[in-house]
């Protein structure tokens, strides 16, 4: 998907650029540990707490059916609640129904699973096509969605979020909970792609 925009950025995101401007310039502030902490929610610390929210459900049944069940109570157990994350409702990828989420209205987005939300989620591009054309969207992303499969776009909003439960790998009977963790990917739980498989 093309993620460039022909819009100006909006007031804020000048706002922000222009402060951030004036700390590096004044030297408060180093751009590249600045880069490192923002890479490292965006990436790391929040993707991997709903990795393990996946990978528990691919290996314990109990848990994946009380996650299908009451996701916020679910998610809550491995420690991961919080503002933005009190209201979660967990969607079952299957052979037959794959779902992706958006919201339409601004960007609400699941942060204590899933971290802060791509530039991408937040572009009026993906928050209007995604909704209209969803399969000409993911095969932007690199992902193709068979005929026979049903795509459903669910809506968050301020009082739900949507996380995805993707469907577990092929060939990874044997791996550890810790392992399968690794190959869930932020994208796989907004519906945008799917987990890798292991090396």
């Amino acid at each position: 998907m093309a993620h460039s925009h022909t819009a100006p950025p909006p007031p804020i995101a000048l706002r922000v650029k222009a402060i951030e401007s004036l700390l590096v310039e004044k030297k408060l502030i180093d751009p590249d540990a600045l880069a490192a902490v923002i890479d490292l929610y965006e990436r790391k610390i929040g993707p991997r707490n709903g990795a393990k929210v996946i990978a528990r459900a691919w290996v314990d049944p109990d848990y994946k059916q009380r996650l299908l069940d009451d996701g916020s109570a679910a998610i809550a157990e491995l420690g991961f609640s919080g503002a933005q994350g009190e209201h979660m409702i967990v969607l079952e990828n299957t052979d037959k129904v794959h779902n992706v989420v958006v919201c339409t209205l601004c960007s609400c987005y699941p942060w204590p699973v899933l971290g802060l939300p791509p530039v991408w989620y937040k572009s009026a591009p993906y928050r209007s096509r995604v909704v209209m054309e969803p399969r000409e969207v993911l095969k932007e992303f690199g992902l193709a969605i068979p005929g026979d499969v049903e795509v459903r776009v669910w809506d968050s909003n301020a009082e739900l979020r949507y996380l995805v439960l993707p469907q577990r790998p092929k060939g990874t009977e044997g791996l550890s909970e810790d392992e399968l963790a690794e190959l869930v990917t932020r994208d796989s739980m907004i519906g945008t792609g799917q987990p890798v498989y292991p090396s």
